[in-house]
């Protein structure tokens, strides 16, 4: 059958541990892990300050991305890759220097070299963990209560959490669905995963960073509440696609990948211009896994099956891969050969699923839809920013003189987001979530045509698409 390559060859369950039932409200989860945290920050000893205590050690750093830490998966070492930084390189442009091609590789170079240095010398973020006053924890304790309504705030929980969103979400989640207990999870050993998850990811975008991941992730849990799938999922299926959901963007540099590989930066070479960005959050996401030690205690045949099903899922989110799943989609729907007993049809669908959750923002309501739009959008400007500074090619959809935000908009709802969640409104009977959903996509997108139609009527060219757009009618 077309579209069967897409799915893992096979899956495994865990017999060997029993369901439970234990689960701990908010509170208790965070005076768990408080000490922890407490301990570490003081471990850390005074802030160092200068770019190079240690320059001597860039001369011994070999820059090796791949760490081969067990049999199976390639990991990538944590911070190999770093954040490229727009404020460094358009200060360069900025004071005259001729940009290239070359110059641009030179100067990411050199980012990742410095950041090789922040390594060596052992400095850690220095960022504070739910700290948080009871007022606030209590109202972040009543959001969870309602996690699983599609019309959960993130950019509130994020606030009420001071901006740790991701982490308080995931511990929730994995206390919720009994994952702690089934999988026999160390709690010291899970908050240093999922903080160093969410510190992988970079604030400085304005889209790709914790807070859509959190966003992703609480939509795959509403995904997996679905009845026709609910019934079916094991305790493995709810752990995958709640990690996939959470690392699937990590460490992404806030550009595409056509940026990258005509910049021939490392990650385009190490990944042979395939999948460049998935891979790399795939990868990072194994090395993570394994320097926490999260998974050392399960068998190690079954450590590697996790790895592979993750990237399986991860890897499901190039976008470039659409029409090879949507297609796939459709004929197991068209001649209904969907068996979620079997559990490669089961991974099928939680690949469905966060490619659902990846790209729903559409599906929100208006408030939180238009802010996701315009915070993509800015990121997309200021890619073609970057790449018109340098005297490259423009990337489609990133220049902000020709791109307007409603215009990418509805070509984003009409080519992507509508076909897919049309074949998910066929596998899941259209139940009210879907129904929610596919309501708030047609009027979103009715929104955005009275915009561009006013833009239009204007005259307006598209410039200053940076500054909030103003909605048009009540």
């Amino acid at each position: 059958m077309a579209g069967e390559e897409l799915l893992p060859s096979s899956v495994w369950t865990l017999s060997t541990y029993q369901q439970g039932a234990l689960t701990l409200e908010l509170p208790e989860l965070i005076q768990l892990v408080k000490p922890l945290w407490k301990s570490k920050h003081n471990l850390q000893g005074p802030k160092k300050r200068g770019m190079f205590e240690n320059e001597d050690a860039l001369s011994d750093y070999q820059g090796d991305a791949q760490v081969r830490g067990q049999a199976g998966v390639l990991s990538e070492r944590r911070g190999s890759f770093p954040f490229i930084d727009f404020r460094l390189l358009n200060t360069t442009a900025n004071s005259g220097e001729i940009g290239t091609k070359k110059k641009v590789k030179r100067l990411l170079s050199f980012q990742r070299y410095f950041h090789a240095s922040r390594l060596l010398r052992g400095t850690v973020p220095q960022t504070s963990l739910h700290l948080l006053d009871e007022d606030y924890l209590g109202q972040a304790g009543h959001m969870l209560s309602k996690v699983g309504t599609w019309n959960f705030d993130i950019f509130l929980f994020d606030r009420l959490t001071n901006g740790n969103s991701l982490v308080t979400l995931l511990c929730h989640l994995f206390n919720s669905h009994g994952l702690i207990h089934h999988f026999q999870l160390d709690m010291v050993k899970l908050h240093r995963f999922l903080v160093m998850v969410q510190e992988d990811y970079h604030n400085q975008n304005p889209y790709h960073n914790a807070v859509h991941a959190a966003d992703v992730t609480q939509a795959m849990h509403c995904y997996l509440k679905e009845p026709k799938l609910a019934r079916y999922l094991t305790p493995l299926d709810i752990f995958l696609g709640l990690l996939a959901a959470a690392a699937h963007d990590v460490d992404h540099p806030g550009v595409n990948q056509p940026f990258l590989v005509k910049t021939k930066h490392h990650l385009a070479s190490l990944y042979q211009n395939v999948s460049v960005l998935e891979n790399h959050h795939w990868r990072s996401t194994v090395g993570m896994l394994r320097e926490s030690g999260l998974l050392s205690h399960l068998p190690v045949e079954m450590t590697q099956e996790i790895e592979q099903q993750l990237g399986s899922l991860i890897l499901a989110t190039d976008i470039s891969r659409q029409n090879e799943f949507l297609g796939s989609f459709k004929i197991h729907l068209d001649n209904d050969a969907l068996s979620l007993e079997d559990a490669e049809h089961r991974h099928f669908i939680l690949q469905i699923a966060l490619k659902c959750a990846d790209i729903c923002n559409p599906c929100r309501v208006w408030e939180m839809s238009k802010q996701w739009s315009e915070r993509v959008c800015e990121e997309f400007y200021r890619q073609g920013d970057l790449e018109r500074k340098f005297e490259l090619e423009i990337s489609p959809l990133c220049n902000q003189h020709m791109d307007t935000i409603p215009a990418i908009q509805i070509g984003f709802m009409t080519y992507l987001v509508e076909p897919l969640f049309d074949e998910w409104r066929r596998f899941t009977d259209n139940t009210p979530l879907t129904e929610a959903m596919m309501k708030h996509l047609r009027k979103n997108k009715a929104r955005w045509r009275a915009l561009h139609h006013n833009q239009h009527h204007r005259g307006d060219d598209g410039s200053g698409q940076r500054s909030e757009v103003v909605e048009a009618g009540p």
